[in-house]
């Protein structure tokens, strides 16, 4: 088969950290499948066909990419960020594992982009700079008791932790129940960053603690940042610097 796939993360907005590789597939794609407004950062050109669809037809959409690239066409999927963290990747290799043998064949790449959590991470100092998780508060596709479980044993644990998909106008009580969950597992200057629009030209970061955070401080253009016990702040001249240092003492451990 003379078509591919390529499933690209566009990275967290700011055009100059979209990578190379991927600017490259861009270059060469005839189709360009995904969610609207990712499909609105790639510039239209002859010879290009933007296919643009709504949030929840991952599946439809990424038969639909497979489906051109049996066809012979070369065919981009973008996301947001990184493909394989909470996006297109696995939505498309879901498809292929249920569809037609001869999808198989096709030739598939995954290309790497910066995160969401990573680009806020930086612009902050390092609070992931030592174990860290990434979770997904939606339920849309698992069940909240789930994201519960994560969260107190994430907490526990005593990890960073990131947070995707805060909080919606049709969920805002997710968000509610997390806070209510990490004061239950954690102490009340535990450090929480909320990053909104990193990169983009309404970038907002706000740095605060677990007791005066609330609810409104995150939406869903909103990477949550929780550090661990260990996380601490620079204060400065300018902004803060929030990082976790790379050591555990041993008395701190078990």
């Amino acid at each position: 088969m003379s078509g591919w796939v390529k499933i690209a993360g566009l990275g967290p907005g700011d055009e100059a950290l979209v990578t190379p590789e991927v600017t490259s597939a861009l270059a060469e794609a005839t189709d360009v499948v995904g969610y609207i407004p990712y499909v609105a950062r790639v510039a239209e050109r002859p010879g290009l066909t933007l296919h643009a669809s709504d949030n929840r037809v991952e599946i439809d959409r990424s038969q639909h990419a497979l489906q051109m690239a049996a066809a012979g066409r070369k065919v981009v999927v973008v996301s947001s960020g990184d493909p394989g963290v909470f996006a297109m990747a696995a939505a498309v290799f879901e498809a292929l594992e249920s569809g037609p043998a001869e999808w198989r064949n096709l030739q598939i790449d995954v290309l790497p982009g910066i995160t969401a959590m990573l680009a806020a991470s930086a612009r902050a100092g390092a609070p992931m700079g030592h174990d860290f998780c990434a979770i997904n508060l939606s339920d849309n596709l698992k069940p909240w008791a789930l994201i519960e479980k994560r969260l107190r044993l994430a907490a526990q644990a005593d990890f960073s932790m990131a947070f995707y998909n805060p909080r919606s106008k049709s969920r805002p009580e997710g968000f509610v129940k997390t806070l209510e969950i990490l004061r239950e597992e954690c102490e009340s200057e535990r450090l929480i960053l909320f990053a909104r629009a990193v990169s983009r030209a309404d970038e907002a970061i706000r740095v605060s603690t677990l007791a005066e955070a609330t609810p409104e401080m995150a939406d869903m253009q909103t990477v949550v940042i929780v550090g661990s016990s260990r996380t601490r702040v620079i204060e400065r001249n300018g902004a803060p610097i929030v990082y976790t240092p790379r050591f555990t003492p041993d008395k701190d451990q078990g």
